[in-house]
């Protein structure tokens, strides 16, 4: 059994908190999870900074667009970094996930992620 690493738990929390559509409607929530310096490379090929992505997930109004998680794992790369690779499946479009999660004072926060859209045959 592994150990419990409270790190790679703050990340997996706020990963968590950031599929919840509610918290996606936010733009106050959102941001407080995004680091300063945040950047994406979406599975749709768009590349997002913090401004871009906070105001295009508060404008989202679908609500039945709910994602499920599978195989979410971290790892501690250092004292103040933690990265986190999962899946994900919002109504049959899947992609793998990959973020860095920092360390900013007390809080972790997301400085990077990368979705990359696969097929069924993938997983």
């Amino acid at each position: 059994m592994s150990e419990r690493n409270p790190a790679v738990e703050a990340a997996v929390e706020g990963e968590l908190r950031l599929l919840d559509p509610e918290v996606r409607r936010s733009a106050d929530l959102v941001g407080a999870l995004l680091h300063p310096d945040f950047y994406e490379f979406g599975s749709s090929g768009h590349i997002w900074d913090r401004a871009s992505i906070i105001a295009a997930l508060a404008a989202e109004t679908e609500t039945g667009g709910h994602s499920t998680t599978s195989r979410m794992k971290g790892a501690q790369l250092a004292a103040d970094l933690v990265h986190l690779t999962f899946d994900t499946d919002n109504n049959g479009r899947r992609a793998h996930r990959s973020s860095l999660w920092r360390r900013s004072g007390d809080a972790w926060l997301l400085y990077f992620h990368q979705g990359t859209p696969f097929g069924a045959t993938e997983a």
